[in-house]
């Protein structure tokens, strides 16, 4: 019993002892723990007061930065608006004084102006006054005054008027020596007819562009056959309602154009139809050329002739020369040919007939070799014409000498047919530069305001400024002016110089 007891208390006891020493353990456990968690605390308390010390430096060095750049761009800013500011003071200080300038230059005008209206009234008194002291002391009245001041300026320009005088006479003399120009000039007269322009293309006119794809055919097989055929080159563009065909031969360009209005009017183009059309276009060709042979040989009046040579002479209705038909200049030469030599006496068959053939060679002078003149005197020494007509065509050009009387009205002739207004048309560039060379000597003069070269250059109309020239100085620059233009340029005839000057009196309403 008490031994079990002993136990038991024994056993207590132990239970007691460890529950004391486990607690103590655990005490000290504890204890240790919170000492570790203190000083890992206090740790990361030092470390970041660090950090955050070093964040509060960066930040003060980048504020001190930022607020040394804003210092310094005010103070920049505050220089360009000092600056900005002087300058708009000085302007204004420069815009007062201009507006004061102006203001007495408009008061000194006004006093000027007063006081030449003043000047200009005593003048005009002074004058009526010497006027009439002149009359008196001069015993003239104002139409003598003003036939003395005719005689003078007269007398002045007397060799002017001289060298005018010497013209005329001149002139009267060639109307003398030649009997016949007021019959050329009738015949000029009459028979200035319009000339169509040198062309190296003819245009056919077609109703819709639909008509081109034709004409043109699967992969070009229809354009390439009819410019095989026609010997011609067709030129087909974005250009509505036209197609060009170009060649240097005038009747091949004819020919092709008949037979292509005759392909469109048909509808069925084709290679095979091509050939046909073009073959029927040439023998209507021939026939016209032929026709207008014999139509220009009957109108002159020249007979029995080839018909070959007919024929040949008929293409020249299908040439121009300088914008000029061939076959109507050589009908016109024709005519006046004759005049002529009824005037003077020579044969007037032979100067008809030379005159209507001396272009012959024209007609094929793209297909053989040679000058015109020559190859047309080969054509007819070949027909056995008569040997006066090729004597009398042959030096219409000078390239043979004149043989007979017929061969100098013959080149008269034809001189008269090329040189008569309207009958050639001239380079347009060498007319504009005629023209800018005429205008420019008149602006070489002082006092020159404007130049008019008008009338294809017979009239030259200068304007000059009124307040630099005088009326009795306008006529003087009007006679240096037509020297000037004697001495530098070559023209035809005379050219009417008028210079202009306007007096003007202006005012302004304020």
């Amino acid at each position: 019993m008490d031994i079990n007891i002993a136990l038991t208390l024994g056993g207590v006891m132990a239970i007691l002892v460890g529950a004391a020493l486990g607690y103590l353990l655990r005490w000290f456990v504890a204890v240790s723990k919170r000492g570790s968690v203190e000083l890992e605390v206090k740790q990361v308390l030092l470390s970041a007061k660090e950090e955050a010390q070093k964040i509060i430096e960066e930040a003060d060095r980048r504020a001190e930065v930022y607020g040394r750049e804003l210092h310094e761009e005010e103070r920049e800013q505050n220089e360009r608006f000092k600056k900005l500011e002087e300058r708009l003071l000085k302007k204004e200080e420069f815009l007062d004084k201009r507006q004061a300038d102006i203001d007495d230059e408009i008061s000194h005008i006004k006093e000027k102006a007063d006081e030449l209206k003043i000047i200009r009234d005593k003048t005009i008194k002074e004058n009526e006054l010497a006027q009439r002291e002149l009359e008196r002391v001069a015993h003239l009245g104002e139409e003598s005054a003003k036939e003395e001041l005719l005689k003078r300026v007269e007398k002045r320009y007397e060799e002017d008027i001289l060298n005018r005088i010497k013209k005329l006479e001149a002139d009267g003399e060639d109307r003398l020596a030649r009997t016949a120009r007021d019959i050329l000039a009738t015949s000029i007269q009459r028979l200035a007819t319009s000339t169509a322009s040198e062309m190296m293309v003819t245009s056919v006119q077609i109703a819709s562009d639909e008509i081109k794809g034709k004409i043109i055919g699967k992969e070009g097989r229809n354009i390439r056959a009819f410019e095989r055929a026609a010997g011609v080159e067709v030129i087909i563009d974005d250009t509505p309602g036209s197609i060009v065909i170009s060649s240097f031969d005038p009747i091949r360009r004819q020919i092709a154009r008949v037979a292509l209005e005759a392909l469109i009017e048909d509808g069925r183009i084709q290679p095979a139809k091509i050939e046909e059309a073009v073959e029927k276009a040439r023998e209507e060709v021939n026939k016209i050329t032929k026709e207008k042979g014999e139509q220009a040989a009957y109108e002159c009046g020249v007979f029995n002739l080839d018909p070959r040579i007919i024929a040949i002479l008929g293409r020249l209705h299908f040439r121009t020369s300088y914008g000029q038909n061939v076959l109507q200049h050589s009908v016109e030469m024709a005519h006046i040919a004759g005049m002529i030599a009824e005037e003077i006496g020579a044969n007037v068959a032979i100067a008809k007939a030379g005159a209507l053939l001396h272009d012959l060679g024209k007609a094929i002078d793209h297909e053989v070799e040679g000058t015109h003149v020559e190859i047309g005197r080969k054509i007819m020494q070949k027909f056995d014409v008569d040997k006066r007509i090729i004597q009398a065509m042959q030096s219409h050009h000078e390239e043979y000498p004149y043989e007979t009387l017929e061969s100098i009205i013959v080149q008269t002739a034809d001189a008269i047919s090329g040189g008569r207004p309207g009958a050639r048309r001239d380079s347009a560039e060498n007319y504009l530069k005629r023209l800018e060379d005429l205008e420019g000597i008149a602006k070489s003069f002082q006092a020159v305001e404007k130049t008019y070269a008008i009338q294809a250059g017979r009239e030259l109309r200068v304007f000059v400024k009124p307040e630099k020239i005088t009326d009795l100085e306008s006529k003087s620059l009007a006679r240096d002016i037509a020297i000037r233009i004697e001495k530098e340029l070559k023209y035809p005839g005379e050219i009417k110089v008028a210079v202009i000057r306007e007096s003007r009196a202006i005012e302004y309403a304020r």
